[in-house]
């Protein structure tokens, strides 16, 4: 037969069974307590990773029109005004600790700012044909801008059946945008025109295939244009390619001569890059120069497993000597292994 239980038993069962209830809802409660503590510390600590990123960053901007104005400084004092890639702007700054940094100048390092690291780079935008050259107010010059993408393109090996429509759209967005200084006819100002871009890679909004727009990016770039003149490509920082394409009197070969000609002494001038290069001299027309007013700055925060970068490109004055930044475009990177970006 079997035992039956007395009321005693059955209220220790019961008893027992509130008891296991109840720590099995206290330990709930509190294990969403910490997950939420958890969760906001982190939170919290990933926004103040953050902000201290964007104001790291903001100091490898700060460092870059440090090193800009410097160097118009430095020309003046000695009278030559042309940039080239041996001017302290054009080294690179290698990835370096953060806390190098600040122990240099007697200030203390946070446990945030010994996991960091920094780099950056300078680069004059110059080097590369503007795109904007083709929106030019002139006609006559719309079509020799055209005539000198069409060496580029051709050189790239890139389809110049593009050129037509890329131009087409860039004056109709530049007249869109500054009614006052441009209009062309066959532009409907008012009607479905693509923004006026920034960036190399906006040009897939005026019709070029993104294949072409990557394989453009190291040889054009998207400057704020004058429109009654181009943008000249700077001689002493342009690729062999920029400088055939930018100037029709030169060939390839020509070109490649003056690139290795600065490797040993810098261009003063326009007319000593021709007298150096043996090329007659009304090849360097206004699309040559040795002196730059745009440049690109990009700086890169690496946070343990997490890599930050910021690009910006700014515009030179010499009078007063400043510098203004144009746009700023930040994101994250696969954060590179230690010892370089």
């Amino acid at each position: 037969m079997t035992a039956r239980r007395t009321p005693c038993q059955t209220q220790r069962g019961a008893a027992l069974l509130m008891a296991m209830i109840t720590v099995a809802l206290v330990a709930t409660l509190t294990a969403a307590a910490l997950w939420r503590q958890w969760r906001g510390i982190e939170v919290e600590s990933a926004e103040r990773t953050r902000v201290q990123s964007a104001w790291l960053l903001t100091g490898a901007l700060d460092w870059a029109r440090v090193l800009l104005q410097g160097d118009l400084y430095e020309d003046r004092k000695s009278g030559q005004p042309a940039d080239h890639l041996g001017e302290p702007w054009a080294v690179p700054l290698a990835e370096s600790r953060l806390s190098d940094f600040l122990s240099a100048g007697g200030a203390g390092a946070s446990d945030l700012e010994r996991n960091a690291f920094l780099s950056g780079q300078i680069t004059d935008l110059q080097s590369r044909l503007n795109v904007l050259n083709l929106a030019v107010s002139n006609p006559q010059m719309q079509a020799d801008a055209l005539a000198r993408f069409t060496r580029l393109f051709q050189s790239l090996g890139l389809p110049t059946g593009q050129l037509a429509a890329l131009q087409r759209n860039l004056i109709c967005a530049y007249a869109k945008m500054y009614p006052g200084q441009s209009r062309t006819a066959g532009c409907n100002t008012g009607g479905d025109i693509p923004l006026l871009p920034q960036r190399v890679e906006q040009l897939i909004w005026l019709g070029l295939e993104p294949a072409t727009v990557t394989r453009l990016m190291p040889y054009v770039t998207v400057l704020p244009l004058d429109p009654g003149r181009i943008t000249p490509i700077n001689l002493n920082t342009a690729s062999s390619v920029v400088i055939y394409a930018a100037l029709p009197g030169l060939d390839l070969a020509q070109a490649e001569r003056l690139v290795t000609l600065r490797q040993s002494a810098y261009f003063e001038t326009t007319d000593k890059a021709a007298r150096r290069g043996d090329i007659d001299s009304a090849s360097m027309d206004s699309w040559a120069d040795v002196k730059s007013s745009f440049f690109e700055v990009r700086g890169r925060l690496r946070l343990d497993d997490v890599a930050l970068q910021e690009v910006a490109a700014v515009q030179r004055f010499n009078n007063p000597p400043r510098v203004r930044p144009l746009w700023r475009a930040r994101g994250a990177l696969k954060a590179p292994g230690p010892g370089g970006p």
